[in-house]
C-alpha cells in the first residue's frame, strides 16, 4: 500500500496489564501521558514526537510494521486525540463508526506493542484498501 506523508508520530511509553486482552480482540486503546488512572490498565500510553493532525478516512496507522488503513472516523475522534492523545482503534473492517469515539480500520491483527515501539500515522496515499 502506498503511504503518504507522516501526519503523526509517537512512542509507546507503557502498556497496561489488560491492554493485551483488548489487542487480542482487535482493539487498540491509546492514551497520552495524562491517562486517567481508571483507564491505565487497558491503555497503551504514548508520548507524541510530532503535533497532532486530524485523522481522515484513508489515512494509514502503522505499528510494528502492520499497516492499518482507516475506514471510519467517529465524530469525537479528532477532538479526543488532540486533547487527550486518546484513540480507540477497532480493526473491524467497518466503514461506519458505531460510536462517536471509534476509529475503524481494515480487518487484521494488531501487533503486540511494548515500551519504545513507534506508531506512525500517514496521510492517505494513492493505493486503495
Amino acid at each position: 500500500m502506498a503511504l503518504g506523508r507522516v501526519k503523526f508520530r509517537t512512542e509507546v511509553v507503557a502498556v497496561g496489564p489488560l491492554a493485551e486482552e483488548f489487542r487480542a480482540a482487535g482493539i487498540l486503546v491509546l492514551f497520552g501521558d495524562g491517562v486517567p488512572e481508571e483507564l491505565a490498565d487497558v491503555a497503551v500510553v504514548h508520548r507524541p514526537t510530532t503535533d497532532v493532525e486530524d485523522l481522515v478516512v484513508g489515512d494509514v496507522l502503522v505499528a510494528e510494521g502492520e499497516e492499518m488503513r482507516i475506514l471510519a472516523v467517529g465524530d469525537v475522534v479528532n477532538e479526543n486525540f488532540r486533547q487527550l492523545g486518546h484513540l480507540s482503534l477497532k480493526r473491524n473492517g467497518q466503514a461506519d463508526a458505531a460510536l462517536p469515539g471509534d476509529l475503524c480500520a481494515t480487518e487484521g491483527p494488531i501487533p503486540p506493542l511494548s515500551a519504545g515501539a513507534e506508531i506512525v500515522i500517514h496521510a492517505a496515499g494513492s493505493a486503495t484498501p
